[in-house]
């Protein structure tokens, strides 16, 4: 605890506003949540495939790119998916300071961590429930995770062996298996670009 009042901030001259403006957009943070087949990393390519189109400076986060990185030490017990949401977050805020809108598709099950993620993030996170029944989340699932979870080969699954907790308040609520994939994205767009425009 002592050590953590030597951490003395710099003052750098170039920050988050001189960033955005430069960037011609603000920041922002799409938070991507669902069970896994829900459509949550197709919905945010196509997403940002949209804004990076428009000429908006974008980056995708998701599993594998966390999982095979800065977060393989972390497996699926409750503590280390708490702590993984955790990681990502700070890393979304970092981006977030750089003037970059980050797209963050995670199942992310528990409110508590979206929660969060709102209070480390405050106004620039947007929360984007991507909302499938289980069962239609079953039959598209290509990796055969839902298979493996019943048989007990997967421990720890969202929707099976643990909870999702759904989002009481999402900033964007979506239904994949209602919705068109450009309805879906269109929404998500409808909300996203007022709040990233500089005025």
């Amino acid at each position: 605890m002592e050590e953590k009042l030597h951490i003395i901030a710099h003052d750098y001259k170039i920050g988050r506003a001189e960033r955005e403006k430069r960037n011609g957009h603000r920041a922002a943070c799409l938070w991507f949540t669902g069970l896994s087949g829900s459509g949550k990393s197709t919905v945010a390519n196509v997403v940002e495939q949209e804004l990076h189109n428009m000429g908006l400076y974008t980056y995708i986060l998701d599993g594998d790119n966390i999982r095979k990185g800065l977060n393989s030490d972390l497996n699926f017990t409750e503590q280390s998916r708490i702590e993984n949401i955790r990681r990502i977050g700070e890393v979304a805020k970092l981006m977030i300071d750089a003037g970059i809108i980050v797209l963050a598709a995670f199942v992310s099950p528990f409110i508590k961590d979206r929660q969060m993620l709102r209070n480390l993030m405050d106004d620039s996170f947007v929360e984007i429930f991507v909302d499938a029944p289980i069962e239609v989340c079953e039959q598209r699932d290509v990796k055969g995770l839902y298979k493996k979870a019943r048989a007990g080969e997967i421990s720890n699954f969202t929707g099976i062996s643990s909870p999702f907790e759904r989002p009481i308040h999402p900033d964007v609520h979506i239904h994949t298996d209602k919705q068109t994939l450009e309805n879906s994205v269109q929404a998500i767009l409808d909300i996203v670009l007022p709040k990233i425009k500089i005025n």
